[in-house]
């Protein structure tokens, strides 16, 4: 028995390490009820577009919230402004060289809640092949169980970044440096045997 015992205490700190991971859900960003949005000026109006195409996973540990993490995909090339030459120009050389450089991502490394309700998400956000670490305010939308036989979160965030610090430098100085992006996802649980 005092083996026994001598053996648990051994194990047992890396037991509470491991045990988060058990504890965090995994949601999937439905692309369809989920918005990537951004406004840039453009001389005396501001322009805005989205991306269409993007997938993500959340896994939320709302017990431990600094448990969790998101992980972000966004294709460059499906950006959209509604104006077919516009975008096209936005895909080349002059803008996001969206052949070479073809993933915008997000990684989150930490996750802080700061009030009720209310998230501090740190992670590495790369795009036309260049990371920085940046700080990503989000708001939880609350859960509910949907129509659809499963379980959904919402989560909005807005931030603002500089084109220049990541090298899209097209269209200086008709086009602005300072981006405004908009984010709102709907995100679907996964089942426990969905969990990799």
């Amino acid at each position: 028995m005092r083996t026994t015992n001598h053996t648990f205490r051994l194990l047992l700190p890396a037991l509470l390490l491991v045990a988060p991971a058990f504890a965090a859900d995994t949601y999937k960003i439905d692309a369809v009820h989920s918005e990537v949005g951004f406004k840039v000026r453009h001389l005396v109006s501001r322009v805005s577009g989205r991306f269409t195409k993007f997938d993500g996973t959340i896994q939320l540990d709302e017990k431990n919230i600094q448990n969790s993490n998101v992980s972000v995909n966004i294709e460059a090339a499906s950006i959209n402004t509604d104006n077919a030459s516009r975008d096209t120009h936005l895909r080349s050389a002059d803008f996001f060289e969206a052949a070479k450089f073809p993933a915008i991502t997000f990684k989150s490394t930490s996750v802080k809640e700061v009030s009720k309700g209310q998230l501090e998400v740190t992670g590495d956000f790369t795009m036309h092949g260049v990371t920085k670490r940046i700080i990503l305010p989000i708001t939880s939308l609350g859960g509910m169980a949907s129509p659809f036989k499963d379980f959904r979160a919402g989560f909005e965030g807005n931030l603002k970044i500089n084109r220049q610090d990541y090298g899209v430098k097209g269209g200086t100085p008709v086009v602005g440096d300072d981006v405004d992006i908009s984010i709102s996802v709907e995100a679907v649980k996964q089942a426990p045997e969905a969990k990799k």
